[in-house]
């Protein structure tokens, strides 16, 4: 597995979603009403919304839970908050690069968190700019493998709607877009009856860096403390994981 992170956390995450049901719950809502108040509310005229519910039932959000969530964002229930977007950038153990998104109503709070969480768990903290040139801001599809769609089938339904090029993670693939091109390369796996499980702008690494297992179990610590914060939305890093890593990594499952 190479670049980025997603497909290699995957199993290691699974092992801790229970217990963390309802903090997602919550970062999934706070997706929801940014896209509504960024967008409105109507999911026809607004394909962000749309990726973000999708995600939101994909996870076993109530509906009742998502609805309300595009009200409050749209501000038709008059109770809408304020969401501000922050990027810090650090490094984990092996000279891993982070880049760490919040979104936030605090700002304080969210840089105290993400200070402390990197201050505890081994990584270090580095100054603007220093770590967010190793990333480049991509669409990034990513698709669970089955046994009825393959490498070829999304590219051949994705190739004229703007994809740049399908990877293949193991568990699944990733289709790499110009942010601008990720709805029209999302309608058309849609339209070739392929199903994603996300579509989101994302930050995809340049170059990566290989960990060795017990690094690798060090990274997965740091970045699950950070994502114990409820302002923190998502963790980019640019590790990879050999196979004989990964099969290392699943025996402590």
């Amino acid at each position: 597995m190479a670049g980025h992170s997603k497909w290699a956390t995957t199993k290691h995450k699974k092992a801790v979603i229970d217990a963390r049901r309802a903090k997602s719950f919550a970062k999934l809502i706070k997706n929801i009403e940014v896209a509504a108040r960024q967008g409105g509310a109507d999911l026809s005229g607004n394909p962000t919304l749309v990726d973000a519910v999708q995600k939101a039932k994909k996870s076993s959000v109530p509906n009742d839970n998502i609805d309300r969530a595009i009200k409050r964002g749209a501000g038709l229930t008059g109770d809408a908050v304020e969401y501000q977007t922050i990027m810090y950038e650090g490094y984990a153990q092996g000279g891993v690069a982070l880049l760490i998104e919040c979104l936030t109503d605090n700002k304080n709070r969210a840089a105290a968190e993400v200070r402390t969480a990197m201050t505890r768990n081994g990584g270090n903290m580095a100054d603007p700019g220093s770590v967010a040139y190793n990333f480049n801001r991509k669409g990034v599809v990513s698709i669970t493998k089955t046994d009825g769609v393959s490498e070829d089938d999304i590219l051949l339904a994705v190739l004229d709607a703007g994809a740049e090029e399908v990877l293949d993670r193991g568990a699944g693939f990733e289709v790499l877009t110009e942010p601008t091109d990720l709805v029209a390369v999302r309608t058309a796996l849609q339209e070739a009856g392929i199903d994603y499980d996300s579509a989101e702008a994302e930050f995809v690494p340049n170059l990566s860096v290989d960990l060795d297992a017990d690094t690798a179990r060090k990274v997965f610590k740091l970045i699950d403390a950070l994502e114990d914060s409820d302002d923190v939305q998502n963790v980019f890093a640019n590790f990879q994981l050999s196979a004989e890593v990964q099969a290392e990594l699943d025996s402590d499952e």
